[in-house]
């Protein structure tokens, strides 16, 4: 009889772990659906904060020492400094007289850094993601955030993928019809939507578009700084990392989007702009 006690315990206890793991499993998911997974959309809009607001330093976004994520690059939302000291500079502002002033704006590395935190990060002050712009797109994939392709191999590209060259990294935010790309980045004078040329061509359809765009959304930074054009060597020599579907979501499609298509879901439009 006693054993008989034991065992119907031993198995009622069993029951009960059984129904508080399930809990804690169900409890789980929901926290995870009201936090909500993180999205392709969400990465270009945070990608696009600080357009316009932003300049380019030599450093900015890493640490004192030089050697990684700095103090902005590991907060969420924009630093206050950044606007503050873009709405001091001029038409000629010249980056390399602000160097290291690593507070006051953001660097290449640092502005990708930043967008992949705050994307992928709720609290301050955890690990950053700021690292040497040629090797960026391969660290982000070490992560296990996405693929990585070398620069011989690339030869599309999709809204999301980061990409690094020797001295830069950037960001994609769509392809055009003409093979020219739409991109993000951080580039004297300061953050700021941009388009490859392309051969043989006064003005590609993503130079278009960035200067458009630039100009009705960003107007007193695209009359001091207009040039919004990027040479070829964007699409030749960059290394990708494109970002794997489980990590990132895109209910909207923007995978299958054309950067104009693209640029309307992210500001809003419902309509052509001519």
């Amino acid at each position: 009889m006693k054993k008989l006690l034991l065992f119907m315990i031993s198995v009622c206890f069993l029951i009960l772990l059984f129904f508080m793991s399930k809990e804690m499993e169900e409890k789980g998911r929901r926290e995870q659906s009201l936090k909500g997974e993180p999205s392709l959309k969400e990465l270009l809009n945070i990608a696009l904060q600080p357009v316009g607001k932003t300049m380019y330093v030599w450093g900015g976004g890493w640490n004192e020492e030089d050697n990684g994520a700095g103090e902005e690059t590991r907060r969420i939302g924009l630093s206050p400094l950044w606007e503050e000291f873009a709405q001091k500079q001029g038409a000629f502002y010249d980056y390399e007289t602000t160097r290291y002033q690593i507070h006051q704006g953001l660097d290449c590395s640092g502005y990708i850094g930043w967008v992949v935190y705050n994307l992928l990060e709720t609290e301050n002050e955890k690990e950053g993601y700021v690292t040497k712009a040629s090797q960026m797109a391969k660290s982000l994939a070490d992560k296990g955030l996405g693929d990585y392709t070398k620069n011989k191999q690339v030869t599309d590209w999709q809204p999301g993928d980061v990409m690094s060259m020797e001295d830069h990294v950037w960001m994609v935010v769509g392809a055009c019809q003409d093979g020219s790309v739409v991109l993000l980045h951080s580039s004297p004078p300061g953050v700021t939507l941009a388009g490859t040329k392309l051969y043989g061509k006064d003005k590609s359809m993503a130079e278009t578009l960035a200067a458009k765009y630039m100009a009705k959304y960003y107007p007193h930074w695209y009359e001091k700084y207009p040039d919004i054009s990027c040479d070829t060597t964007y699409l030749e020599t960059a290394h990708r990392m494109r970002w794997s579907s489980k990590i990132l979501q895109d209910a909207e499609g923007l995978r299958y989007k054309n950067a104009e298509e693209i640029l309307m879901v992210l500001f809003g439009e419902t309509y052509y702009i001519p």
